[in-house]
């Protein structure tokens, strides 16, 4: 495994001072946002497929500090009700798709996306339950007349590019959060979907991420390392679904946090384990989201506590067997 970091934290410098920066610490890889939510600061699609000159320097930028791209990344909403919207998140995607064939890559992550409840509706419509039946009804026209379809066009479009690997991350708010759904939508559109595999937003939904591990073994092709605090007493009194604002952390039921001070080194060295089992030898690629630590503090701590717990080398052979 390799450990690896999403760019997006240091988005306010440029792409030479962040490689700079995370090369000291002894990241190996780096995912770059290309579009949607990540922005575009450290590779503009509409810059980089277009000038040949910047294309090379940021190539070489790339290698002069030893670091592989992992993924290039362009979370967003490609099916939203909005349609303007949606053709941006969808355009972004596409530019994202194009850009890592230039680049040789072979994977991207996103989001699944989430349509309205109906074809009349202006916001997404988030389902969390099955009744009463209008909630069932939403969950059939959201997959069957728009997830579905959306992604069968948008994976043909990506094998048509060389990329082989859509990675979506399992995020609540979209349609694809939790195993069960992703695995749904690759069974209805293709192997091209897989998991850009966060177990931040696993953790406070009650999934055991090793056990999910498990269950989506050969279906992951990314991994965020990024973790959650569950607070006890708040989601005692409240339950897991808490929409407060993130920076309400002694309210809220959860909150994100760097690798380690949310889970200890077993639950982490036990992920890493199952990841081997199933095969995945990839990035492990931080995601620093602590409200409660500055991006360097949590960003080297991180590292830190990783480097204890990755398998960075060949398993072997078992000699003792």
């Amino acid at each position: 495994m390799k450990l690896g970091v999403f760019t997006v934290l240091l988005g306010n410098k440029p792409l030479n001072e962040a490689l700079d920066y995370f090369s000291k610490l002894g990241i190996q890889m780096v995912e770059i946002g290309a579009g949607g939510y990540p922005g575009t600061s450290h590779a503009n699609p509409d810059v980089l497929l277009n000038d040949d000159q910047a294309f090379e320097e940021f190539k070489s930028t790339i290698d002069k500090y030893n670091m592989t791209i992992s993924a290039l990344s362009c979370h967003g909403n490609p099916v939203h009700p909005d349609k303007e919207r949606a053709a941006q998140f969808h355009k972004d995607y596409e530019k994202t798709i194009l850009l890592a064939e230039k680049l040789g890559i072979d994977q991207i992550n996103t989001f699944s996306g989430c349509p309205g409840g109906s074809p009349d509706a202006k916001m997404p419509n988030w389902v969390t339950c099955s009744w009463p039946e209008e909630y069932t009804q939403i969950l059939d026209y959201q997959w069957n007349d728009v997830l579905i379809p959306y992604w069968k066009e948008a994976v043909k479009f990506a094998r048509a590019h060389g990329v082989k690997k859509i990675g979506l991350e399992m995020h609540p708010g979209f349609c694809v959060y939790n195993p069960y759904t992703l695995l749904k939508l690759r069974e209805a559109v293709g192997e091209e979907i897989g998991a850009n595999f966060d177990p931040s937003h696993l953790f406070w939904q009650g999934i055991d991420p090793v056990a999910a591990i498990r269950d989506l073994k050969g279906a992951i092709y990314h991994f965020h390392a990024k973790d959650t605090k569950i607070d006890t007493y708040n989601c005692a009194v409240n339950g897991v679904l808490d929409t407060r604002h993130y920076g309400s952390e002694s309210k809220r039921s959860w909150i994100f946090r760097s690798v380690g001070y949310g889970h200890d080194y077993q639950t982490w060295k036990d992920m890493m384990s199952e990841l081997r089992t199933i095969g995945y030898d990839y990035a492990i690629s931080i995601e620093h989201e602590d409200s409660l630590m500055s991006m360097n503090e949590g960003l080297t701590k991180a590292v830190e506590f990783l480097k204890q717990v990755i398998t960075f080398e060949d398993k072997g052979e078992m000699w003792w067997a």
